[in-house]
């Protein structure tokens, strides 16, 4: 009964532990995690900035930001982000195509969650043909 009682003791401090470890993690916390662009001109770049804090204990380091196409470029804060200050991943969209549009960017990190999706969302137009002046 002894041997039994300190198995559990045992294992209950490991899942204590555990746990303790896991909420002094770094943490993201998002000023939006979608941004929708509206309607843009074909041709017309856009860029948006998603602002994040760190609202873990430890350094917030983002090991890379990948979006799932090639028509969107992001760039990103490189050095470690300390508890409570701000990071940027800023994106780009390339409005090449006449289309609406739905694109995923993947964030890994060392993060307590450490793959993020953020999404960019909008719809192509086609610019309006010059006006002739007579």
């Amino acid at each position: 009964m002894k041997r039994l009682l300190l198995v559990f003791a045992v294992i209950l401090g490991f899942a204590f532990t555990a746990s303790a470890q896991d909420s002094e993690k770094a943490e993201f916390k998002f000023n939006e995690e979608k941004h929708d662009f509206g309607k843009i001109p074909q041709g017309t770049p856009v860029t948006t900035v998603f602002e994040f804090t760190n609202i873990g204990k430890e350094p917030l380091i983002l090991t890379n930001v990948q979006p799932t196409c090639g028509c969107t470029i992001a760039d990103y804060t490189k050095t470690p982000v300390k508890s409570g200050e701000k990071g940027l991943i800023k994106i780009t969209f390339n409005a090449a195509a006449v289309t609406p549009f739905n694109k995923t960017i993947v964030v890994t990190s060392n993060a307590k969650t450490p793959t993020k999706y953020l999404n960019i969302v909008g719809e192509v137009v086609a610019k309006a043909p010059p006006s002739s002046s007579k």
